[in-house]
């Protein structure tokens, strides 16, 4: 499961916010920390602030689990520092976000099915 340990490579386990937030960031393009939190904020429009101890634990169960891996990209002269570390989504991160949506998807069908969904979401 991709929950608070993260130490099988299941994926189709559950995902925590945090770490779909990082995979859908990373799912762009590959990134270093700051531009993955920045990237989550503007994707959330503000409504998720992900501060440095969540992403770079995150990171770090990620890694072990293997849903990104890190860059060989190391420096951008322009806009980097030297020292910045990229990460990017590997093969098991795509897979495992492709099955975190579809459980969204499904979540919400049964909602809209249900008549859960405020109005303005029911299409």
């Amino acid at each position: 499961m991709y929950h608070a340990n993260m130490t099988t490579t299941d994926a189709n386990s559950p995902l925590t916010p945090a770490v779909l937030h990082i995979l859908m960031a990373l799912s762009i393009r590959e990134r270093h920390g700051y531009g993955i939190m920045k990237q989550v904020e503007q994707d959330t429009k503000g409504k998720v602030n992900m501060g440095p101890g969540t992403l770079y634990g995150s990171l770090n169960r990620m890694l072990a689990a293997g849903l990104v891996s890190k860059s060989d990209k190391k420096r951008d002269p322009e806009l980097d520092e030297e020292r910045r570390v990229y990460y990017k989504i590997t093969a098991l991160g795509q897979k495992a976000l492709a099955a975190e949506l579809e459980r969204y998807r499904e979540v919400v069908a049964v909602a809209r099915q249900q008549r859960l969904l405020p109005k303005a979401f029911r299409l």
